[in-house]
């Protein structure tokens, strides 16, 4: 059975971070475009080769990476929330 507050609705992370939406999302950006290189992936490597400086592909890494990086806190916070119900 579904994890309910005290007032009886969905945990915050269900109601503002749905997996049907996040998913999809981070699946779409980090991946667009498929051809040469995904943004991301071009992005991250400009950001590790210390090349990454221009506001527009900071604006684009940001883009792309937000909807991953929030797909990784909502899982984050099921797990703890699992490991808090079997402790």
């Amino acid at each position: 059975m579904p994890e309910r507050s005290s007032d009886g609705r969905r945990p915050w992370r269900e109601r503002v971070l749905p997996y049907r939406l996040l998913v999809p999302v981070a699946l779409v950006l980090g991946l667009a475009p498929l051809r040469p290189e995904p943004h991301l992936v071009e992005k991250l490597r400009m950001l590790f080769g210390g090349t990454l400086s221009r506001p527009i592909d900071i604006f684009d890494l940001v883009l792309h990476g937000t909807p991953a990086v929030l797909l990784m806190v909502r899982v984050a916070a099921d797990l703890v929330a699992r490991a808090r119900r079997t402790a």
